[in-house]
């Protein structure tokens, strides 16, 4: 299984499951975090959601071997990477970043409500290392949540930031020792599922609307940037460096 889930009382745990591989997305572990989502969100005795990896990253974001196989998991798809970074939802998710977060593994924490980090992660959009862009929503929520100039250079030179500057940044509320990530995630988790559930949904709904003013226009232009990159001789080119441990050779197509 590349998604495992786990109830802990009105808290739902689901861990992305591909130790091996940092976690990267595949076509199989997104159909599974579909079908997870969906099990939750009809189920009235879970209230909030947490995310986290197994192994030691959070998720780097596409199996770049499975990209230049063919697989594009969600890239095309309304819901967005992963089945997830555009999906609509309901309840309350926690992104407990172990590790870090990297590419589409960054777009799926920007994607949830709120995000705890563990010290030592890391996160970053290197998608333009790779001849890509972050059609995972990266591009265009990055510079709506932190300073423009610091999200443009991250988007520019695709390189990474540590916990502390996340946390300095408001990227994430807290920092905590590796070993604590989870149970930090889950007593957060406790504290919103203690107050009133119709109240919690009400003010989330609100509060997601505030931050997501155009973004439906984002997203258009997204999908649109996307085709253009898809399948060009350099995203081609970047997935095959990466695979074959190499610098790329770019020819601007």
């Amino acid at each position: 299984m590349e998604i495992k889930t786990e109830s802990h009382g009105p808290v739902a745990l689901i861990r992305l499951n591909r130790p091996d591989t940092r976690n990267a997305v595949t076509v199989t572990m997104m159909d599974e975090l579909v079908s997870a989502m969906a099990r939750i969100e009809a189920d009235d005795a879970i209230q909030v959601v947490v995310l986290t990896g197994a192994g030691k990253v959070f998720c780097a974001g596409m199996d770049l071997a499975a990209f230049a196989a063919g697989e594009r998991p969600g890239l095309t798809d309304p819901h967005g990477f992963a089945g997830f970074v555009n999906a609509p939802r309901r309840k309350p998710i926690i992104a407990a970043v172990n590790g870090g977060a990297h590419a589409g593994g960054f777009e799926i924490m920007l994607a949830c409500d709120l995000a705890i980090a563990a010290e030592g992660a890391l996160f970053s959009l290197p998608e333009v290392k790779r001849g890509l862009v972050a059609a995972g929503g990266g591009a265009h929520r990055l510079p709506r949540r932190i300073p423009p100039a610091v999200a443009v250079e991250m988007l520019l030179t695709g390189d990474p930031i540590t916990s502390d500057r996340a946390l300095a940044l408001g990227l994430v509320s807290q920092v905590v020792p590796a070993t604590d990530l989870v149970s930090a995630a889950l007593t957060l988790a406790n504290r919103i599922a203690v107050n009133a559930p119709g109240a919690v949904l009400e003010t989330l709904a609100l509060a997601r609307r505030a931050m997501a003013v155009d973004e439906a226009a984002l997203w258009a232009m997204n999908v649109a940037i996307w085709s253009r990159i898809d399948g060009s001789d350099d995203a081609l080119e970047g997935a095959r460096a990466f695979k074959e441990k190499r610098s790329p050779r770019w020819t601007g197509r």
